[in-house]
């Protein structure tokens, strides 16, 4: 069942309807979702863009507390909890006035529902337009110590994604499609996710590469030593439905 959230909820009040769509994180190792990321969708299954260009400084906090909710609430719908799988959830930096009390909304939510903290993945771009970084390592800080993991999306994709790291100190970092797309035919690109492969490995962050669409594109980041996989080659984004797992997900 699809459900719509009109994003009214404890003084929360979105009125744009929107619905979630859940995507795979696949641990190639296990040929299973490590998590799925929840993204936004029209009501009727539109693209992203059709709600986020909706989005102004007047309700971007509403928006917000709004899609954590339905984020959740959807997982849990769609069977979330019949696995082992984590849930990643986009967030905006910007709509985070102080980070104790703007998640008090989504504690009350995972709790509501039966769902463990250390389930949930926070996931922020670094092309997000973000105020002070000191306000952002707030952020993180806080939900790590409530026991959150933090990840820093679309890495690669702008010029601050080094410092981003080393300030920020994410869980996860996840590899922009662009240092993905046709890396089994492209030296340069292969030496890059080596370089950043090696980074993660000495400090301890987990590699998530997305936008993966062909075999050969897989096989290689598999051989690069990227375990953690996501993209269309694995599973489409499916609207209040997690998509089911395949053999082949498993890469040896």
């Amino acid at each position: 069942m699809r459900r719509i959230c009109n994003g009214c909820r404890d003084g929360v009040d979105f009125e744009i309807p929107f619905t979630m769509a859940f995507q795979p994180i696949v641990d190639t190792d296990k040929g299973l979702a490590f998590a799925y990321e929840a993204l936004i969708r029209g009501s009727s299954g539109e693209g992203a863009l059709s709600v986020l260009s909706r989005v102004t400084e007047a309700n971007r906090y509403s928006f917000d507390q709004a899609c954590r909710v339905h984020a959740i609430e959807s997982a849990l719908t769609a069977g979330l909890m019949d696995t082992e799988a984590r849930l990643s959830i986009n967030f905006l930096p910007n709509a985070v006035y102080s980070p104790m009390a703007c998640i008090q909304l989504t504690l009350r939510t995972a709790q509501a529902v039966g769902m463990p903290i250390d389930r949930l993945i926070f996931e922020f771009t670094e092309n997000e337009q973000m105020g002070s970084p000191e306000h952002v390592a707030s952020i993180i800080d806080t939900y790590k110590r409530i026991g959150f993991s933090v990840a820093i999306d679309d890495f690669g994709a702008g010029h601050s994604g080094l410092d981003m790291f080393a300030r920020f100190v994410p869980d996860e970092i996840k590899l922009d499609m662009e240092l993905v797309r046709g890396i089994d035919t492209d030296p340069r690109r292969r030496a890059i996710v080596r370089s950043v492969v090696s980074m993660c490995r000495e400090l301890n962050t987990l590699l998530i590469a997305e936008g993966i669409e062909t075999a050969a594109e897989a096989a290689t980041l598999r051989d690069l030593g990227v375990r953690y996989h996501q993209g269309y080659w694995y599973a489409k984004p499916s609207i209040a439905s997690l998509p089911p797992s395949r053999p082949d997900w498993r890469l040896r």
